[in-house]
């Protein structure tokens, strides 16, 4: 069971999230995986547990280091934004618009 691949887009919070839910699911059903992963006393001999659980292991490795990466990429691309919102606040102090597009943003964070 592995991690979605494709870019997460950060702008869209609840696409975000959506993402973050999917990427979960492996860990949501980790009582199940195991279950399939480890052979019952009549697939001993037919199943190398040892190398299902280490398989396992490194789909729950890779989804967490995909969902890591993700997750840093968004606060990287966010706090980008909300740097530049700050610096244009500086500017124009006077300006409501900007204000709640700042305050989205660090919320977003």
């Amino acid at each position: 069971m592995a991690a979605p691949s494709g870019a997460a887009s950060c702008e869209d919070f609840a696409e975000f999230q959506e993402l973050l839910r999917v990427m979960r699911t492996i860990d949501d059903r980790i009582v199940h995986e195991l279950n399939t992963t480890i052979p019952t006393a009549s697939f001993v001999g037919k199943i190398d547990a040892g190398q299902t659980c280490r398989e396992l292991h490194q789909s729950l490795t890779d989804a967490h280091t995909s969902r890591e990466r993700i997750i840093k990429n968004c606060i990287a691309q966010t706090s980008s934004v909300v740097k530049t919102l700050r610096e244009e606040r500086e500017k124009a102090q006077d300006d409501v618009s900007l204000l709640k597009q700042l305050r989205k943003e660090q919320t977003k964070v």
